[in-house]
């Protein structure tokens, strides 16, 4: 069982699978489950819950071999039901958030989800061997039992008035040991505190029973071992029927708080008890001791095992590695190491030697690791290449390199006088004149292809050429991006991210541009990202940046605003203005042909009613007049015509008067 122990130290939560040690779970700081075969030292399954970073997995327990039931689900065939008879099945994981998760080793998937029991952190579950119930505790300080057939909760009880950090089930399954300020014994059947032990100083990590319960002896004989954080001890307690057993009766050594333990039950009164602690200081201690009432004098380690990895080119001085989780064989005279990193531990069998207190296990870790790299992940294979089979020489797409050998395929003599070719010579013979018409080169003379913006990228990023960069970084093509950026490799893109975060501090159009680049970035490569121990210092300029530019958008943002209601005023006024302006002078005239009168008529219209009235009277006068005026002319004329005519003068023509004269 893997231990946190409370300290600021992440310690990963790991486990043994029970009896044939076939499997190691263990869960990372991501909160994504990994599970790794002992005998092939492989990646067995992983699982990334959904919520794997609100809701880290704080604890994880094997369940016993035995086949679960699965419910309201459909009824198995009997092949299904052969095949997975036997098997481990279900591996329990408490969260960070109060919920508990089961997944099925069988079928590679989550089987079910436990929540509505915690308010807050699962600090520790533990199953029944028995019947189909598993128990959780939390920092809520309650205890719950849960229905496995129904996935409900079957009952709650608080423990304790503080947090409850560990629990403990019998072996067989009536007693339940709970840990907070103080250790009790919880009888199952009636949930009532059947015993009190005094505890440790500090928050207790581990519990765990040294024995089976015995038949005839009642309660009486039944021990158990405790440990506790920042604790260099390990309490062994006895159950005793006079009531007498609040204080320990044995203690181990160790030289540092415990953070896993694994141990073989005796069966017997006579059988030792064998006990497997790894410590926090990266060290593995044996013991090995009858429980046979108490002992005064603490114990030491029979046996303390370390692993170290050999130094470095010209320092032979080992540094530590870190040991995991170890577990005693079946046979219990193996013991099964892990030891190394969480992302990929090395998994060991070894065989220690009964004389030896002290065991130093020099092991290479970077060797083997980049050894089973290329054996089991990469496992390239070198292409058979026939005689009549062409050969494309690599270079960049779309451009034409000869066939015909170079000055660069011959060999040198020793003892020849033939200088060797500088590499401006070299770069001068190769030639890498784009080939007319070809599509894929881009006018700034970079290909249009994925794999060559990649690997131009690379280069640019290693060689720090801002030439390149520049050029690569131009495009706006949003799918071309996406692609280039699930193509690179990964010791390339923290890099990037530091090239792009320089880059945004500049002008503010290179900024847009590279959010493109950082969007894609966080899309394809946030899992790698979020492993890096070093992620907050690497982002943190990054992230002050950007919020410090979002905090002066809304300051713009409302400047803006009110400079646009301060335009569209001026420009609403403006308007008014040009529109009282116009020019209101006739662009045709028409005039009627009217006597003085009219026109002295017409230039009064604006007087008042009384006015006009008299004017319209006097102005039919004056009409009346004209026309008397008029007929007594004509009147006059005719009187004239008729006395010439009586004269007998007529109206001859002037020729006619000359002639007569």
């Amino acid at each position: 069982m893997a231990t946190d122990g409370g300290s600021s130290v992440f310690v990963s939560p790991c486990a043994f699978s029970p009896k044939s040690h076939q499997y190691l779970a263990l869960s990372t700081q991501d909160g994504s489950l990994r599970v790794w075969d002992t005998q092939s030292n492989t990646l067995y399954q992983e699982y990334v819950p959904s919520a794997h970073l609100s809701a880290t997995c704080t604890c994880l327990a094997w369940g016993p071999c035995r086949t679960f039931k699965d419910g309201p689900q459909r009824k198995k065939r009997k092949s299904e039901v052969a095949q997975h008879g036997g098997q481990l099945d279900l591996l329990a994981l408490g969260t960070a958030a109060g919920t508990v998760l089961l997944y099925s080793t069988v079928k590679g998937q989550l089987h079910s989800k436990l929540d509505g029991g915690h308010d807050s952190k699962v600090n520790c579950v533990r199953w029944h061997p028995e019947n189909n119930s598993l128990y959780s505790c939390s920092d809520d300080s309650h205890i719950v039992e849960w229905d496995l057939q129904t996935g409900k909760v079957k009952c709650k009880w608080k423990a304790d008035k503080c947090a409850v950090s560990c629990l403990c089930l019998s072996p067989d399954g009536k007693m339940l040991l709970s840990a907070g300020q103080t250790i009790k014994m919880w009888d199952l059947e009636t949930k009532e505190v059947y015993r009190r032990f005094t505890g440790h100083a500090t928050a207790v990590s581990m519990l765990c029973f040294a024995n089976t319960r015995p038949p005839t002896r009642g309660m009486e004989g039944l021990y158990f071992l405790s440990g506790a954080a920042h604790d260099r001890m390990l309490s062994v307690w006895q159950v005793r029927s006079d009531g007498k057993d609040k204080n320990a009766v044995l203690s181990f050594t160790l030289t540092d708080e415990p953070i896993y333990v694994d141990l073989a039950m005796s069966q017997s009164k006579d059988e030792a008890v064998k006990l497997a602690v790894v410590c926090k200081d990266n060290q593995m201690h044996l013991f090995e001791h009858v429980l046979n009432g108490h002992c005064k004098k603490p114990l030491s380690p029979s046996c303390s095992v370390q692993v170290a990895s050999p130094g470095s080119v010209g320092d032979s001085v080992p540094w530590p590695v870190p040991i995991m989780a170890a577990a005693l064989t079946i046979d219990k005279q193996a013991l099964l190491l892990a030891y190394g990193s969480g992302l990929q531990p090395v998994i060991e069998r070894t065989t220690l030697n009964a004389g030896e207190t002290h065991v130093c296990l020099v092991r290479d870790i970077q060797a083997s690791l980049t050894l089973r790299t290329e054996t089991t992940v990469t496992k390239v294979k070198t292409p058979t290449v026939k005689a009549d089979a062409k050969l494309l020489v690599p270079g960049l797409p779309g451009h034409s390199a000869p066939n015909k050998s170079t000055p660069l395929e011959t060999k040198r003599k020793p003892g020849s006088d033939t200088k060797e070719m500088s590499i401006e010579e070299r770069l001068g013979v190769i030639d890498l004149s784009p080939v007319e018409g070809h599509k894929g080169v881009h006018k700034g003379g970079l290909p249009l292809q994925t794999d060559s913006f990649a690997v131009l990228l690379v280069q640019g990023l290693e060689s720090s050429d801002s030439n390149i960069l520049n050029k690569v970084f131009q495009t706006k093509k949003e799918v071309l991006i996406k692609k280039t950026v699930a193509r690179l490799p990964i010791p390339a893109v923290l890099p990037l991210v530091q090239e792009l975060s320089k880059r945004m501090q500049g002008h503010p159009y290179s900024g847009v541009l590279m959010v493109r680049w950082l969007k894609a970035v966080f899309t394809f490569h946030a899992s790698y990202l979020s492993t890096l121990p070093s992620l907050v210092s690497q982002l943190g300029v990054l992230y002050h940046m950007i919020e410090s530019r979002v905090k002066m958008f809304h300051k713009l943002s409302r400047l803006h605003g009110k400079l646009y209601l301060l335009i569209t005023q001026i420009a609403a006024t403006d308007k008014s203005h040009s529109v009282a302006a116009l020019d209101q002078t006739a662009k045709l005239v028409y005039e009627e042909d009217s006597s003085e009168e009219e026109e002295e008529g017409t230039g009064d219209e604006m007087l008042a009613e009384e006015e006009d009235s008299d004017h319209w009277e006097e102005e039919e006068e004056m009409k009346e007049v004209t026309e008397r005026s008029d007929k007594g002319e004509e009147h006059s004329d005719e009187e004239m015509n008729m006395e010439n005519k009586l004269n007998g003068d007529s109206d001859l023509e002037p020729d006619n008067e000359s002639e007569e004269e």
